[in-house]
């Protein structure tokens, strides 16, 4: 018991903070009623593609807390919790947060836009786009420290990032856009974050 108590003590504390709140919201919505039924997951924050077109933009960040059923909660829960903890130890905290939050909405924006630029409106929800940004960055990071890295490691990550995708082209309920806009989302922060001078101890 002490062992796995000193495990989590060992964890950076954003990346716990975003677990334990995305497992917090679940269960509530779970004793409210059912978070695989679509309509329920709407009417509490649910990305609807029609509803935003309506104003209610809030949707394209509440989405991203919101999960449909418990085992979509703990596969991204699991991928956050390494991954969240390995890019926060790299970044720091306040930068891991907003490459978190902002590459969250990248993925939420593309997916929005690629449902209602196809006429195939959809409902959406899921911390995965947010999860992919912080692939992003890690990528990014990886590049710039390739050397360090060495040929092995580039392609264990590579690796990763391909079956990561791949996984979303495999199962027909995931929403690939949201992967995608999150990936380049936070690659694209991971440029302008990331600076190797300043950054935090691993």
């Amino acid at each position: 018991m002490d062992s796995l108590i000193e495990f989590f003590k060992a964890r950076r504390k954003v990346t716990l903070a975003l677990v334990l709140i995305n497992i917090v919201i679940y269960a509530v919505l779970e004793a409210l009623g059912d978070t695989e039924n679509s309509r329920f997951m709407v009417e509490h924050g649910a990305m609807a593609t029609s509803l935003v077109l309506e104003g209610q933009y809030w949707r394209l960040f509440t989405s991203m807390f919101l999960h449909f059923g418990f085992e979509h909660l703990a596969y991204n829960m699991f991928s956050l919790f390494f991954l969240g903890d390995i890019l926060e130890r790299i970044v720091g905290p306040v930068r891991f947060l907003v490459i978190y939050l902002l590459g969250g909405l990248g993925g939420s924006l593309v997916s929005f836009f690629m449902s209602s630029r196809s006429g195939l409106y959809r409902v959406s929800a899921g911390a995965s786009g947010a999860i992919f940004a912080v692939m992003g960055a890690f990528f990014y990071i990886a590049i710039r420290n390739r050397k360090r890295f060495g040929k092995d490691g580039m392609q264990r990550l590579l690796l990763m990032v391909v079956l990561m995708v791949m996984q979303g082209l495999v199962d027909r309920g995931v929403d690939q856009s949201a992967h995608m806009g999150g990936l380049a989302a936070g690659f694209l922060l991971g440029m302008i974050l990331y600076h190797p001078k300043t950054e935090a101890a691993c």
